[in-house]
């Protein structure tokens, strides 16, 4: 994963996972009642605590595989299963409904919202999980492994800026816009989740 095309295709794979733009009223509904300087810093801790839990995954995840014996060919066609059921879930809006009520148990207790729901499962979802391991698995050496963190990163950092701006990305998309950018995404995210179940055959000797 150092060549251009790889790290493009990674980007825009967790890029699709993490879904930004659709976590922008999800944000804007758990910080109503706090201050700017108050969201601020519940954005800054979310991310910390995303960043801290990719890179556990990023590092660990193969080995917890080889560990309980599962191997990567087996986990790339679960994996594209799971992908494909939360593309699903986002062309037919079931995703954004399932956000809204974790966001609502966040709202109904009086508490940081942060770690839950912010940092896992809005950003660090059992998609962006499985996608982590699959991407490190076809990782090119310890370079590979670094430019996947870099692209990680900057993923992290798009959340970090749509949580800073996003009053104003909710005013400017409006509903319509946000659904309608959460559907296109859905689509490209179904073509990979196809493409990563087609590799995990290949890989596993069915394609040969």
């Amino acid at each position: 994963m150092t060549d251009w095309t790889s790290l493009i295709t990674a980007f825009t794979t967790l890029f699709v996972i993490i879904d930004a733009p659709g976590m922008v009223p999800l944000f804007i509904a758990l910080t109503h009642d706090n201050s700017a300087a108050e969201r601020r810093a519940i954005g800054v801790r979310a991310c910390l605590v995303a960043a801290a839990l990719m890179t556990a995954f990023l590092f660990l995840g193969e080995a917890v595989l080889g560990f309980i014996g599962i191997s990567i060919p087996a986990f790339r066609v679960a994996g594209g299963v799971l992908l494909f059921l939360t593309a699903l879930d986002m062309l037919f809006e079931r995703r954004q409904k399932r956000r809204s009520d974790n966001t609502g148990e966040a709202a109904a207790s009086d508490h940081d919202p942060s770690v839950f729901p912010l940092a896992m499962p809005l950003i660090v979802g059992p998609g962006l999980i499985t996608t982590i391991i699959l991407l490190a698995s076809s990782a090119d050496g310890p370079a590979g492994i670094v430019a996947l963190g870099v692209v990680l990163a900057l993923n992290l950092g798009i959340v970090f800026l749509a949580f800073l701006a996003s009053p104003f990305i909710a005013n400017a998309l409006g509903k319509t816009g946000i659904n309608v950018i959460t559907r296109v995404l859905g689509m490209l995210l179904a073509a990979l989740a196809v493409q990563f179940i087609l590799d995990g055959l290949v890989s596993s000797g069915f394609g040969g």
